[in-house]
């Protein structure tokens, strides 16, 4: 047995011992304070929560389980210790994390996105319109990483086409989403795809090749369900989407050359590359092809009229670092064409230091440990234990009112069940997923479903049915679990 070994039995010992009077109740009284917390948070500030208050809320949720820690005679500095080792275990999420918010930013500016928006656009017809909608929201998230802004740019362009066409807006604005979210989910530069990993203690590629195991299948059917009602619905008149493919091709210049950036980043995940090399070069590349193909832009972000080394390298460096945008002629793309780089990625991570300080602190008390314990006695089979994390998931989503928190919370409270029998973080991580993000817009006073509401201009009600990726995600992965199709298992882990 290694010195580090002796050292963190010792400690899981000393724990064992300090934390013996903690009961189930004692333990769940910082869960349900902080979901209590959230929720009202959520409640006051609305859409503006995550700029800081859902942050401090989970402090003080870590505050309240220091209290019942002090109470059971758990001390300061074991506690600390846990919350630092929390804290380093997320050390890779953090950095890649910031190489996603740089590789975004070098991806906008090199024309990389609005090339990727420009082809999208152009494979509308009217007898698959709801399944092309699909398609190019698909491509234009998973290039972004978010549904938000594919919801408030093209999404709003799509509503208005569909309705041209004589299409329900409730039709159009489900396929809208359904793409939006599942490119939000298999894209390396989302958040949640980031948190969700971070939550269980998994690695990001690998998160998202497992969670392609139930996203592929789910994504299928729904287009399959649209291209059906494409052609048994009646529709009349032409997608008209030539203002903004002008709009575009003036502003940048698009060519299929682009396209070799994101193809080798594919290929180095493929190839299973470090994630951090694999986003290194694709954001380097991004920057290369910026200065080659995009000069004026460059050279406009870089605070100059004319490209030259100084121009070049900062306007390179401010859409690494920054927030960048590009103007056009519309303005509902000018929404789209803006990145915050490695800047805007510093709310995910303030947001994931202070989850890890609440877990670090539940850790430390015995807490987490005593809830796992609870929940692999009432889930006594591994479908049960897959059906408690979505169900948890969904509850937040409606009583915290946040997709960021129904990753957060369930990722903390339940990977230590997983782990305890036998399953590896993948497991946790994609059924977070696809529970807990794709779910959120489904329910009107969510801040996902208000925003998409609002901005799409139609009601959760009207769209909810038509999200059908949204709604079939949770029973897909319940279906994976149910007949044990593609369960991960630690390895060298004993049967549980």
């Amino acid at each position: 047995m290694t010195q580090k070994t002796k050292k963190a039995k010792y400690r899981q010992d000393e724990q064992v011992v300090e934390n013996r009077e903690l009961n189930i109740w004692e333990a769940l009284i910082p869960v349900v304070a902080l979901v209590g917390m959230l929720a009202y948070n959520v409640y006051v500030f609305g859409d503006d929560a995550l700029s800081g208050s859902n942050q401090f809320i989970l402090l003080m949720g870590g505050a309240v389980a220091a209290t019942v820690g002090f109470f059971n005679k758990v001390s300061y500095k074991q506690m600390l210790a846990e919350v630092a080792e929390n804290v380093r275990s997320t050390t890779g999420a953090l950095l890649i994390l910031l190489m996603v918010g740089a590789l975004a930013g070098t991806w906008l500016v090199s024309g990389i996105i609005p090339a990727m928006v420009y082809y999208g656009l152009q494979i509308l017809n009217p007898t698959i319109f709801l399944a092309a909608c699909v398609i190019i929201c698909a491509i234009i998230s998973i290039a972004t990483g978010s549904s938000w802004t594919t919801a408030a740019t093209v999404g709003i362009a799509l509503v208005g086409i569909g309705e041209a066409l004589g299409i329900s807006l409730g039709m159009t604005a489900g396929a809208v989403l359904s793409g939006a979210y599942f490119g939000d989910k298999m894209s390396p530069l989302s958040d949640t795809t980031n948190l969700a990993p971070a939550m269980a203690g998994g690695e990001l590629f690998s998160h998202i090749r497992y969670m392609a195991w139930t996203t592929i299948p789910t994504i299928s059917i729904t287009l399959l369900v649209f291209i059906i009602i494409g052609f048994t619905n009646d529709t009349s008149g032409v997608a008209d989407t030539g203002t903004i493919l002008t709009t575009i091709n003036s502003s940048f210049n698009i060519n299929g050359w682009l396209f070799i950036v994101p193809v080798v980043v594919i290929l180095l995940i493929v190839r299973k590359a470090p994630p951090l090399l694999g986003l290194l070069i694709g954001t380097l590349l991004g920057g290369v092809f910026a200065l080659i193909f995009q000069p004026d832009i460059v050279a406009k972000i870089g605070g100059g009229a004319h490209l030259d080394f100084a121009t070049g390298y900062r306007g390179i460096l401010n859409a690494i670092t920054v927030d960048t945008a590009v103007e056009t002629s519309d303005p509902a793309l000018n929404e789209l064409f803006s990145s915050g780089g490695m800047a805007g990625m510093l709310g995910t991570i303030w947001l994931i230091v202070c989850a890890m300080v609440f877990g670090g602190i539940m850790d430390g008390i015995g807490a987490l440990q005593r809830i796992t314990k609870s929940l692999l006695n009432l889930a006594k089979t591994t479908f049960g234990l897959f059906a408690s994390t979505v169900g948890s998931c969904l509850a937040l989503n409606v009583t915290a009112s946040d997709q960021y928190l129904a990753l957060v919370v369930p990722g903390k409270m339940f990977s230590k069940a997983y782990e305890e029998r036998g399953l590896a973080p993948e497991n946790l991580s994609r059924t977070l997923e696809d529970s807990g993000t794709v779910t959120s817009v489904l329910v009107p006073w969510n801040t996902c479903g208000a925003y998409h509401s609002g901005v799409l201009g139609v009601a959760v009600g009207d769209y909810f049915f038509y999200a059908i990726f949204n709604w079939l995600s949770p029973f897909m992965t319940l279906f994976f679990a149910a007949f044990k199709i593609k369960i991960k298992q630690l390895v060298n882990a004993s049967k549980a």
